[in-house]
């Protein structure tokens, strides 16, 4: 009886295996590490982190809103929201107050610091867009397909 090995028998190929390059999932691991890395610097300039400066980009749109609100709009938990909050507060970007309508819940406002750091925040952002090196066109359309793939992908953890 022959011997048993792991080698393919002769003029078999083994069937190739995704590498690391070929897996989606690293490619967007990698991208995001990248792109927190090209931001760090540039935000740090202005007294901010990454995750602070999500926050500050949806008060920007939505001055005034809950906790909780943001953390959806930020696809986060409320709790993880929290202490971003807390240090930009401390920061003297924001305050948090009692909402008129629910006194449960607090809003978060922007202060005169707050608003006017989202003109060197625009800054920092367009010198990140140019380190991408990408045109507007496929920029938009990478922007794009990454959102759609956030949904499908939260729409399958319901």
């Amino acid at each position: 009886m022959p011997a048993h090995t792991d080698k393919p028998a002769p003029n078999t190929k083994s069937p190739r295996f995704p590498t690391l390059e070929d897996k989606l999932c690293f490619a967007l691991y990698a991208s995001s590490l990248a792109m927190l890395q090209s931001y760090k610097p540039l935000l740090a300039k202005l007294g901010m982190t990454y995750p602070q400066y999500l926050v500050m980009l949806v008060l920007w749109e939505e001055n005034g809103i809950t906790i909780k609100r943001l953390a959806e709009r930020l696809g986060l938990d409320p709790g993880s929201v929290t202490p971003l909050v807390k240090r930009l507060e401390e920061a003297s970007f924001v305050v948090r107050n009692r909402a008129a309508d629910d006194e449960r819940n607090l809003s978060i406002e922007l202060t005169r610091e707050g608003r006017a750091l989202q003109a060197k925040a625009e800054g920092a952002s367009s010198q990140f867009v140019a380190a991408c090196q990408l045109s507007q066109a496929d920029g938009g359309e990478l922007r794009d397909k990454l959102a759609l793939l956030n949904r499908t992908l939260r729409s399958t953890e319901e």
